[in-house]
């Protein structure tokens, strides 16, 4: 058996993790552990030896084994006594143990071995080539689960960053909300006191750019409020439940009718539509789809917009917003998802260019996918899937 100083004899789990997985051979006669020694070094694994039960939980103390062989029949403490004694530490719960011993005995013998925690029985004389081939197999199962044990690891550590740096983001949000968003309502307040209180003292021109500022500074004050929602929405938790898709965008259509109730504008919205997913982050996609929809549309003397789904070869169905308004030169679709990324003017068309990215970022939290279809003057139509 190795030296083991005793100061150390008191730990209870291992410093650390050895390069190489370790084996635990126990056995009362020291030609058969040298013998064992010597085959199992074949392996590359560390060898460790014990001349008794005693021994070989005080070896337990300084390592994490992949495999035990333990000999059945020791004096003072044999290997069923033992496997249960090991089985009684956590870091040792689950190393699989196999039994040697000159020959089976009765099935109460077997049955009591197993319930140990054996994994296997080997009876004397051992065959060199059935011993090293389980072993391996064993060695092999360990290097696995310390390779996953690492991804785990690491995996825990950059969730760890990727909170921390959630946490970071909110910080820099609340102070963009505060720092930014309050200068630019503040400009536009006092654009609109100047131009009530000290409008005659402007001429037409002065008027005019004081006007142009105010209306940048709302503009900003949107922008900024845009991009903190986009923010919150890419962390917001999801509650997933059934969801009537078609109530939503019924819902949606009667909104903007309302909003706009000059505009004559036809609404074809299939029935009994429905997913499973996050109610309230469906609705801002769909809100944004459809608005969309009656944005680019708002020039046709009859605006015709439909939401509906479709199969294709798909078990699960492909949701679409479809419209009869500008369209979109179908080279450019690669830009649509991009933030910032506009097609049309914003002379012609009011926005941000962040609806669509919105868009993107809640189908895809879904597990699904976005793209779309158009032409120039003949409308547009985006495809969606969700899992």
């Amino acid at each position: 058996m190795e030296n083991l100083p005793q100061d150390q004899l008191n730990l209870k789990r291992p410093q650390e993790r050895m390069a190489k997985p370790a084996i635990l051979i126990v056995d009362d006669r020291e030609e058969n552990l040298l013998a064992l020694e010597r085959l199992l070094e074949q392996t590359g694994a560390v060898v460790v030896k014990a001349r008794n039960g005693y021994d070989a939980l005080k070896a337990c103390l300084h390592h994490e084994f992949a495999l035990a062989l333990l000999d059945v029949n020791m004096p003072e403490m044999d290997g069923y006594e033992l496997a249960e004694l090991m089985r009684g530490e956590r870091i040792h719960s689950t190393v699989p143990i196999i039994f040697v011993t000159a020959a089976y005995r009765q099935e109460v013998e077997i049955f009591k071995g197993y319930s140990a925690g054996a994994v296997d029985y080997l009876v004397k004389p051992l065959q060199a080539e059935i011993l090293l081939n389980k072993v391996k197999v064993f060695l092999d199962i360990y290097r696995q689960k310390q390779e996953i044990n690492q991804l785990n690891t690491a995996l825990a550590a950059r969730a760890d960053e990727l909170a921390a740096a959630n946490r970071e983001l909110d910080a820099f949000n609340l102070a963009v909300s505060h720092d930014l968003r309050s200068p630019a309502i503040n400009i536009a307040n006092f654009c609109r006191i100047i131009s009530e209180k000290h409008a005659a003292s402007l001429d037409e021109k002065g008027r005019k750019y004081l006007w142009i500022i105010q209306e940048e500074s709302l503009r900003m004050d949107k922008l900024i409020n845009t991009l903190l929602g986009f923010s919150r929405l890419s962390r917001q938790e999801m509650v997933h439940q059934e969801v009537d898709l078609s109530a939503l965008a019924r819902s949606i259509s009667h909104e903007l009718q309302l909003h706009d109730p000059g505009r004559r504008a036809e609404f074809i919205i299939a029935e009994h539509l429905s997913c499973r997913g996050d109610q309230d982050l469906l609705k801002v996609a769909l809100s944004n789809l459809l608005g969309n929809a009656w944005k680019y549309s708002a020039k046709e003397a009859l605006a015709k917009i439909e939401f509906g789904a479709v199969n294709g070869d798909n078990p699960a169905p492909t949701f679409y917003v479809r419209d009869n308004g500008v369209g979109f030169n179908r080279n450019y679709a690669g830009k649509l998802f991009k933030i910032f990324q506009r097609l049309h003017s914003t002379a012609d068309f009011e926005g941000h260019g962040v609806g669509l990215v919105t868009v993107e970022r809640i189908i895809q939290r879904h597990g699904g996918k976005i793209w779309a279809e158009s032409e120039e003057g003949d409308g547009a139509t985006f495809f969606f899937t969700l899992k």
